[in-house]
């Protein structure tokens, strides 16, 4: 018997909010299949806020809960059977991000769960990165966010370790981020990376998305370090109006894509990878193979 089922993920990131809803389909005999019929992101900033004063501010605070409010109706609308809300790096550091978290809760209906760096990791690792993943191979995945990076290194098919690092494009930006942060990421790729001869980089996020894009690979073919060098020069070399006019970036993109440009640079060059595959997940699509899963156990 045919099945459909119609699931919605919240990720309240540092530097957007994003509404993912999902169709998923189970057709006897053949494979489950996962369909995005809905994509809403909003660019609320909240790690400007909150990484330089400590707390979201009231603008920030009543956008938010405007587009949570958003959200919630058009869940309604499209006959959600289950969703989960998750925030990361800044709700975690905002002083009142608990308190925010309850208005949520009392205005729209919507429960937001506050998560760390392990688990959003653990989240996005539920997606379909297991198809990119070769037994036989070494891979580090790096995914950069407003407030943090999640690296994980995947050695014979399994985690071999896993860390959340306070390095995010947002903190960037503000100059938040210190030589020892970078000298302490930088370390941990080297010591995890060093005992293996070759090693592959998957990376996910919205910038890296967004240079995927541009670069006109086709969908599996990876962007090699040059590419992202020279990208990273020319980002560098235009000022943030020019990075709009001639790449057509997103007003909120283009000035974080050049500290996450950097990151994901640093982060091959220290694990000697020559290039970097982007299967285009992240949070929201790790919540809705979540939420699949639990429901099927």
């Amino acid at each position: 018997m045919l099945r459909i089922y119609k699931y919605a993920a919240i990720d309240i990131g540092s530097n957007a909010i994003r509404l993912l809803i999902s169709t998923i389909t189970e057709a006897p005999g053949r494979p489950t299949t996962f369909k995005k019929t809905s994509l809403v992101r909003v660019p609320i900033r909240l790690g400007s806020d909150v990484f330089v004063n400590g707390r979201i501010g009231e603008e920030k605070r009543g956008k938010l809960i405007k587009a949570m409010t958003t959200f919630s109706l058009l869940m309604e609308l499209h006959d959600i059977v289950e969703y989960r809300a998750c925030a990361t790096s800044a709700m975690r550091d905002a002083e009142n991000g608990d308190g925010i978290v309850e208005e949520i809760k009392d205005k729209t209906d919507i429960q937001v769960d506050v998560i760390d760096g392990s688990d959003e990791a653990a989240m996005i690792a539920a997606t379909d990165l297991h198809e990119l993943i070769r037994d036989n191979n070494t891979y580090l995945y790096v995914d950069v966010g407003g407030g943090s990076t999640e690296l994980t290194v995947y050695y014979q098919g399994k985690t071999l370790a896993s860390k959340s690092f306070d390095l995010g494009t947002v903190r960037l930006l503000n100059d938040l981020v210190d030589e020892e942060s970078w000298e302490v990421f930088r370390q941990w790729v080297q010591n995890r990376c060093g005992p293996f001869s070759k090693v592959y980089l998957i990376g996910s996020g919205g910038n890296i998305n967004n240079i995927f894009k541009n670069s006109g690979n086709k969908d599996g073919k990876p962007l090699s370090y040059l590419y992202l060098c020279s990208y990273y020069q020319l980002l560098n070399s235009l000022p943030y109006e020019d990075r709009i006019a001639q790449l057509g970036l997103n007003q909120d993109r283009a000035d974080v894509i050049v500290p996450a440009t950097k990151i994901y640079l640093t982060a091959m060059k220290h694990a000697g990878a020559e290039s970097i595959y982007v299967p285009k997940i992240g949070l929201s699509d790790g919540i809705i193979k979540y939420l699949y899963n639990k429901n099927k156990a």
